[in-house]
């Protein structure tokens, strides 16, 4: 049963490019696209002051790399209205006398503005301006009395703070999810359309046979996919790997018994290709958003946060980024194997019984 599979997925060129290609192209077009980065901000500068001082305030924004300057003028309307039609997202305006203010002990004033329409943006476009002009604060002018606290900050696993070092080891699961639950739900469900489904079923070959016949072709797929996805990863988009390779392909597949025994669920609902295919992508994206890739859990209420240990793909995710970034152990991770294993197990077994009885 496997090995007819597995000639049937090389006679289709449709589901090879489906298998090998699709997941190359979403791990470079989600590796680049799912970016929290703020780079090359469009700012907005009114400078009331046109001194030595402000220019060198604009250019320790600019040359920092977050902000690039979008326009110029000397009056504020300019300004808000480069924010109102989003020309802008960041405005800056220097106070007149900024120059001969920056020793005296109130300190000069400089005002930021802030497009919030994109929280995210807004949150951290602030964040590395406040820092921005803290540090050319103290720099220009030494003489004040120094800040009573020295905040020394230091990123862990991630110094650079780069978006996709977080969310490029996490693709890896949405791929390996989507993969397995469509090979899976197609393949059994073309049997029953094709009519072959029930023929095998009065062959000698037992309901148990005839299902990892159908799932273990498909788990060696996802094997392959999850070593192009690493490779990807580690190659062209240069993510650090620090853990053990061997922990993280224990985690996969116990993460793909739960990703096959899906699919075999959506094969016992869905009569035709097209329903399951709709049936995955519903299935998906609930999935996926209550997995942490997008948001963290700990943001979402309550009763959502507890919904979310019933999904794999959370634990998968957590695992994969731990071994990736933390170089993590076992004996930091038993938990999300524990109820990795837990959910497979239940979700095979739910699956194989429903299967025995609509193919019965």
């Amino acid at each position: 049963m496997a090995r007819k599979e597995l000639i049937a997925l090389r006679g289709d060129p449709k589901l090879l490019r489906l298998v090998l290609v699709a997941p190359i192209l979403q791990v470079l077009v989600l590796g680049y696209a799912v970016s929290t980065d703020v780079r090359d901000t469009r700012m907005f500068v009114v400078d009331h002051d046109r001194t030595a001082a402000s220019r060198a305030l604009v250019e320790s924004m600019t040359s920092s790399g977050y902000f690039r300057v979008a326009g110029r003028s000397d009056r504020p309307e300019d300004l808000v209205a480069a924010l109102d039609h989003g020309r802008a997202v960041v405005g800056l305006q220097v106070s007149p006398g900024f120059a001969a203010a920056l020793n005296r002990p109130g300190g000069a004033t400089v005002q930021l503005l802030v497009d919030g329409t994109n929280s995210n943006i807004a949150t951290v476009a602030l964040g590395y301006a406040e820092q921005i002009v803290r540090r050319y604060g103290l720099t220009r002018a030494p003489t004040l009395r120094p800040p009573p606290v020295d905040l020394r900050e230091r990123a862990w696993y991630n110094p650079a703070l780069l978006s996709r070092v977080f969310n490029v080891p996490a693709v890896l699961g949405s791929i390996l999810l989507l993969v397995c639950l469509l090979l899976t739900a197609l393949a059994v469900v073309r049997e029953r359309e094709i009519g072959t489904l029930e023929q095998l079923m009065v062959s000698p070959i037992t309901p148990a046979e005839l299902i990892v016949g159908k799932t273990l072709p498909f788990a060696g797929v996802a094997l392959l996919d999850m070593a192009l996805i690493t490779g990807i990863a580690l190659l062209w988009f240069r993510v650090p790997f620090t853990g053990n390779f061997l922990l993280l392909l224990l985690a996969t597949m116990l993460f793909l018994l739960s990703a096959l025994g899906l699919g075999l669920l959506v094969s016992t609902v869905a009569n035709t290709q097209q329903e399951a295919f709709l049936s995955t992508f519903m299935l998906f994206m609930p999935l996926m958003l209550l997995s942490g890739f997008m948001f963290p859990i700990s943001s979402m209420p309550a009763g959502f946060q507890w919904l979310t240990w019933l999904n794999p793909l959370r634990h998968y995710l957590e695992i994969v980024r731990a071994v990736f970034l933390k170089a993590a152990g076992f004996e930091a991770l038993w938990r999300p194997f524990a109820a990795l294993a837990l959910l497979g197990s239940a979700v095979v077994s739910l699956a194989a019984s429903r299967f025995r009885k609509t193919v019965a």
